[in-house]
């Protein structure tokens, strides 16, 4: 029995305005996200995942209500955030949280690691005040840093560790959902490999649900449940991890797989790939009809 969805994304449109002259006169507009549909369930892992400048992080920023839609609708947890003001939206500020790319400009620089995790917490009022240090070692044990890390700053730790201290951030207001914007592509693959088991066992232990976006798609198929493949705002092709990737039904996505090498040298040189061809359109005058037909 599927569980029932904690976030859902109804024909979801986001634009921006394009202006000119010297009066800024609205001339058009750049249409970086056209009717995105998916659903999450409760403690899912879903996945986004397509090129750089397809609209994935706009999604991602529309869910946390950093970007306003344009039309659609968004609900959490059977509420529309949509339809919300600023004071109402509070609640869910504290029940969706973000891991965001770069994990060094994510971190203030001038804090420790200790007062960048404590400041959610007193913030939120989440325990008593003598109670904070306790919290803030318990989050530290959970992302598998030692607890002397309270007293270091970003600039003193490895990417990968600056990357735990921001799950930790994260979990510091106990979520129920984590948007994972391009979480682990600034960091070496074997830190990589250590992070993506990291938000694994948080996921099973915690009960997590995931919105993981990406580009590096062996990631995303060892962490989602579903993927959906993006392309100038759209989504292409939707479906369950696996048979995504064992068959692909759209052009695009299989043209995705194929620009994977693969690691055995005599496999890769017999390999036969045909490359797409022409440009990506631009979001601004975007074709009719199927996106990807141009190509």
């Amino acid at each position: 029995m599927t569980a029932p969805a904690l976030l859902e994304v109804d024909d979801l449109h986001v634009r921006f305005p394009l202006r000119s002259g010297l009066m800024q006169r609205v001339t058009g507009a750049v249409h970086a996200v056209s009717g995105v549909d998916f659903a999450i369930p409760r403690g899912e892992a879903y996945g986004l995942v397509g090129e750089s400048g397809c609209g994935k992080t706009t999604v991602a920023r529309a869910v946390l209500q950093l970007v306003q839609p344009s039309a659609g609708t968004i609900r959490f947890d059977g509420e529309d955030l949509t339809a919300m003001s600023p004071a109402q939206l509070a609640p869910f500020r504290r029940r969706v949280q973000a891991i965001f790319q770069d994990p060094f400009s994510s971190l203030n620089p001038r804090m420790s690691a200790g007062d960048i995790l404590a400041e959610p917490i007193r913030v939120h009022c989440l325990v008593p005040p003598q109670e904070i240090a306790e919290r803030v070692g318990n989050l530290l044990d959970l992302c598998g840093l030692p607890r002397r890390f309270v007293e270091l700053y970003p600039h003193e730790m490895s990417g990968g560790q600056r990357q735990r201290v921001g799950i930790a951030r994260a979990l510091a207001m106990e979520p129920d959902l984590i948007v994972c914007d391009e979480a682990v592509s600034a960091l070496d693959v074997s830190v990589q490999a250590q992070i993506i088991n990291l938000l694994s066992d948080l996921r099973r232990e915690l009960g997590l649900t995931y919105l993981f976006i990406g580009h590096d798609l062996s990631v995303v198929r060892h962490l989602c449940d579903q993927v959906a493949v993006m392309y100038l705002g759209r989504i292409m092709e939707r479906a369950d991890s696996e048979p995504l990737f064992a068959t692909p039904a759209h052009p695009y996505t299989r043209a995705l797989l194929d620009a994977v090498p693969d690691p055995d040298p005599e496999h890769e040189a017999g390999r036969e790939v045909e490359p797409l061809q022409g440009e990506v359109p631009s979001p601004s005058a975007p074709p009719p009809g199927c996106v990807f037909h141009p190509r």
